[in-house]
C-alpha cells in the first residue's frame, strides 16, 4: 500500500472507535545462537481517546510494545491496526508518513539537538515533511505556547531546566497535532515537582482529545490513567480500568 493509498484508507474509517489494536502479536530478536521472545501473543485494543499506562520490569516487554505501537517496529507475527489501518499492508514509505502525522512520541532523554533553539527544534518534524518556513515557525511557536514555553523560543535546550526541555519535547511531539500521543518514561529524568507537572500537561492534553499512552516502571505514575495495563515476560498480565 502506497502512501496515498494509506490515507485514503484512514480517511475512509474514520468512524473506528479503536485506535489501536494488536491481534496475536509476537516479537522475536535474534541474538547470538539463540532468540529472545520479546512479545508472546498480545491481544490489545485501546479506544480513540483513552489514557492508558502501561507498566512493567526491565525486560518485560513495554519498550518493544511501545516501539510497535508507534510504528518503529513491526511484529514478527500477528496483526496491527492504526485507526483502523492495517499496518502490516503499508509500505515503508506510507508507514513513515502514518507516523509523522498520526503519532507524537516523548522519551525520557529529551533527544533534544543542542545547537537548535527550543523553537528548531520543535520545528524539526515540520522541516521534515517540507512544511514552508513560515508556517513551520508559526505552528511550532504554538505548539510551545501550548506547554508554556514561548518566552524560551529563542534558547538552546542547555540553557533551560530538565522540565522546560521535556515540556519542549512534548511540543515537538505535538507540532504534527497527532492523534496518538506515546510516552516513554517521560518523568524518568526528572525531579518529583517537575513530573508532576509533566504528568499534569500530558493529562491535558488527554482532556483536549488525544490518546495518550504512556509507558513506566514506576507504579505512582502508572495508577494515575484510568486504564492500567501491566506487562511481564512479553504477555499481559493485567489490563485494569476505573471509574473517572
Amino acid at each position: 500500500m502506497t502512501a496515498s493509498e494509506v490515507f485514503r484508507e484512514s480517511q475512509a474509517r474514520v468512524v473506528t472507535k479503536s485506535a489501536v489494536r494488536l491481534a496475536q502479536v509476537h516479537k522475536k530478536y535474534s541474538m547470538g545462537s539463540g532468540e529472545v521472545h520479546a512479545l508472546r501473543g498480545i491481544d490489545l485494543e485501546i479506544a480513540r481517546g483513552e489514557y492508558v499506562s502501561v507498566m512493567g520490569p526491565s525486560g518485560s516487554g513495554k519498550s518493544t510494545l511501545l516501539e510497535i505501537l508507534g510504528c518503529l517496529s513491526r511484529p514478527s507475527e500477528g496483526r496491527y491496526w492504526l485507526h483502523g489501518v492495517a499496518v502490516d499492508e503499508v509500505d515503508a514509505d506510507g508507514l513513515a508518513k502514518l507516523r509523522g502525522e498520526a503519532i507524537g512520541f516523548v522519551f525520557q532523554a529529551f533527544n533534544l539537538l543542542p545547537r537548535l533553539t527550543l523553537l528548531e527544534n520543535v520545528a524539526l518534524p515540520l522541516l521534515y515533511r517540507g512544511v514552508p518556513r513560515r508556517t513551520r515557525h508559526e505552528r511550532a511557536l504554538g505548539a510551545l505556547a501550548r506547554v508554556s514555553l514561548e518566552h524560551r523560543a529563542a534558547h538552546r535546550p542547555g540553557e533551560v531546566s530538565g522540565g522546560e526541555r521535556q515540556r519542549a519535547a512534548i511540543a515537538r511531539a505535538l507540532v504534527n497535532r497527532p492523534s496518538l500521543l506515546l510516552a516513554d518514561e517521560p518523568t524518568g529524568n526528572l525531579d518529583s515537582a517537575h513530573g508532576l507537572e509533566i504528568l499534569a500537561l500530558l493529562e491535558g492534553i488527554h482532556a483536549d482529545g488525544a490518546t495518550v499512552l504512556i509507558v513506566t516502571h514506576d507504579a505512582s505514575i502508572g495508577a494515575r490513567p484510568p486504564r492500567r495495563i501491566a506487562i511481564r515476560d512479553g504477555e499481559i498480565e493485567s489490563d485494569a480500568s476505573s471509574a473517572t
